[in-house]
């Protein structure tokens, strides 16, 4: 199945846990010089237009990052300057934000000269409008199922890895898919930093992918999670990631992140962090 596109959920409050942790996760690698392969296992078209029609047919930007963004005054963690910034090069002006990158443009935002980028979409139209904006160069975008094509790639040439997996678990098969490949790239490179967004349901399901990790071989992973406190009665009520090798503090400072956008004035969300497994 290929019917998930991104852009009628670009933006939402899962985004905005989703690439605070991303952009957590790359500021805090790069203080150390030597480069990083960053890859993303379901890219996306990279840039989304909120304004558009399937962008204002759910209006879930209008809760998630333009929240944020209409708050940004009083963040607190200096962790969200990046982000501002990131939001900020996209959008002119001062009012409402009417252009939201996806992952590919925030980890190609940070990337440095000694840094390496892999994307993967498999989506036909997504991929298309990802190698269109990709063709400036320094990013490699592979037209494949991105959990079999991630495990083909390592471990990498460079001395650092960084990887995003988040599908649409739009296949209930997903979950245990994700954590079977977590499992294997983590026997490839068990230094590398994984970070896995997930979708927290009514159903429930997410509870597969957390279990079938437990049951994996991977150690010291984190488990993050926001839950909305006025959820749907059907649908996502919460966004999580798990977050395998993070950096020294990084379990604190993403967690200040989230309890800055926590507030009623803000995303309305609820917090936990715990270590799902210990080191």
């Amino acid at each position: 199945m290929l019917s998930y596109l991104h852009a009628f959920h670009a933006g939402n409050f899962a985004d905005v846990q989703k690439h605070a942790a991303l952009a957590l996760a790359l500021a805090m690698m790069q203080t150390k010089k030597s480069g990083i392969a960053c890859f993303d296992t379901h890219a996306g078209s990279a840039i989304y237009d909120l304004l558009s029609e399937r962008a204002r047919k759910t209006g879930e930007a209008d809760a998630g990052i333009q929240k944020l963004w209409s708050a940004r005054e009083q963040l607190r963690s200096e962790d969200w300057l990046p982000v501002l910034d990131v939001l900020a090069q996209f959008n002119a002006g001062r009012g409402d934000l009417t252009v939201y990158p996806g992952s590919p443009a925030w980890f190609r935002h940070f990337l440095r000269a000694e840094d390496d980028l892999t994307l993967f979409e498999l989506h036909p139209s997504e991929g298309e409008q990802l190698a269109d904006w990709a063709s400036a160069g320094r990013v490699h975008v592979l037209r494949q199922d991105g959990l079999a094509g991630l495990l083909r790639q390592l471990p990498p040439k460079q001395p650092r890895l960084l990887v995003l997996m988040d599908p649409s678990y739009e296949i209930k098969s997903d979950y245990r898919d994700v954590a079977e490949t977590l499992g294997k790239a983590w026997q490839k490179c068990r230094h590398g930093v994984y970070l896995v967004w997930y979708p927290i349901l009514t159903s429930g399901l997410q509870e597969q992918l957390k279990d079938a990790v437990r049951a994996t071989a991977v150690r010291k992973v984190l488990c993050s999670e926001v839950h909305l406190r006025t959820p749907p009665e059907r649908g996502m009520t919460g966004s999580g990631m798990l977050v395998v090798n993070p950096p020294w503090g990084f379990d604190a400072r993403l967690s200040a992140m989230m309890h800055d956008v926590a507030g009623p004035n803000a995303l309305n969300l609820s917090l936990g962090v715990e270590w799902l497994v210990p080191e």
